[in-house]
C-alpha cells in the first residue's frame, strides 16, 4: 500500500504581548498557547520595537499605557518604520475617545479589561482572517494583481496577469519580483533609490535579501529588455548608493 501523505499544518501565528504586567502577560500568553498560538511578551514599548525590527509577527496584543512610552506612541512608530503587524489595543482606558484614536490610527480592534479569553482568542483570529485576506491580491510587498498596466521604457506591463507586451509583439510572462522592481522603479521616476530601499519595498521589510541577490535580478530585467531591442538607459546605477529610473533625464548621476 502506499503511503499516505502527511497532512500539511498551519504554522502557529506569532502573537506579540506588550504589557507591562508580568502576571497578566503571563496569562494571556498561556491562554494564546493554548488556543495553537506562539507568544512573545514584552514589558516595555521599547523591547517590543526592537524585536518587530528584526522578527516577524502575526499580531500585535498593545497596552496603552507602558512605563517608557504610550501605546499610541509606539504604534505611530511602528507605522512610520513600515512595520504593518496588525495591532489589537487591550487597555484598561474605557474612554470613547481613546477607543476612537486607536482605531483612526490604524488599529485592527479595541478591546477594554476585564475581558474573556475566549472572546480574545476570537478576535484575534477575526483579525488574523482580515489580514490573511488583505494580502490574497498580493504579488510582491508593493504590487497587487489589481493594480493597472503601466509603461515602462516601451514595454507594456500587466500587473494582473503578471505579463509583460513589448512593441515586437511578443507578450511573456515576468517573474514577481522583477515585476515589483519594474513597478517602485516606475511609481519613483526621477528619485534615486537605495538598495535597502528597493529591498525592503519589494520583498519587505523583514526579508533577508543580499544585495548580489538583488543585482541578479536588475541583470534579469535588462536582459529582458535587451532580447527585445529595448534600451535601459534611463534607468542607471547610482554607485555606492543604489539606482535611478530617470525616463525624463533630469537627473545624471554617475553610471
Amino acid at each position: 500500500m502506499p503511503t499516505p501523505t502527511p497532512l500539511r499544518t498551519q504554522p502557529k501565528p506569532l502573537i506579540v504581548i506588550v504589557e507591562d504586567e508580568v502576571e497578566l502577560a503571563n496569562l494571556i500568553a498561556g491562554q494564546l498557547d493554548r488556543a495553537g498560538m506562539h507568544t512573545q511578551v514584552c514589558t516595555r514599548g521599547q523591547h517590543a520595537f526592537k524585536f518587530l525590527k528584526r522578527n516577524f509577527a502575526n499580531l500585535i496584543l498593545l497596552d496603552i499605557n507602558l512605563p517608557d512610552q504610550s501605546g499610541f506612541a509606539l504604534a505611530q512608530e511602528l507605522r512610520t518604520a513600515d512595520i504593518s503587524t496588525p495591532i489589537i489595543f487591550l487597555t484598561g482606558n474605557v474612554e470613547e475617545t481613546s477607543k476612537i484614536r486607536g482605531l483612526d490610527m490604524g488599529g485592527d480592534d479595541y478591546i477594554t479589561k476585564p475581558f474573556s479569553y475566549a472572546e480574545l482568542v476570537a478576535r484575534i483570529r477575526a483579525v488574523l482572517r482580515r489580514a490573511e485576506g488583505q494580502t490574497d491580491l498580493n504579488v510582491t510587498k508593493n504590487v497587487k494583481v489589481s493594480d493597472g498596466p503601466f509603461d515602462f521604457c516601451g514595454a507594456r506591463v500587466t500587473p494582473l496577469r503578471l505579463e509583460i507586451s513589448f512593441p515586437d509583439r511578443v507578450t511573456q510572462k515576468i517573474g514577481r519580483k522583477e515585476l515589483g522592481i519594474l513597478a517602485y522603479l516606475n511609481a519613483h521616476s526621477g528619485q534615486v533609490i537605495t538598495r535597502k530601499e528597493l529591498i525592503h519595498s519589494v520583498w519587505g521589510i523583514h526579508a533577508d535579501v543580499k544585495s548580489r541577490s538583488l543585482d541578479q535580478y536588475i541583470v534579469k530585467v535588462r536582459e529582458l529588455f535587451s532580447a527585445h531591442g529595448l534600451s535601459l538607459d534611463a534607468f542607471s546605477t547610482v554607485h555606492g548608493i543604489g539606482y535611478i529610473f530617470d525616463p525624463k533625464g533630469v537627473a545624471k548621476p554617475g553610471k
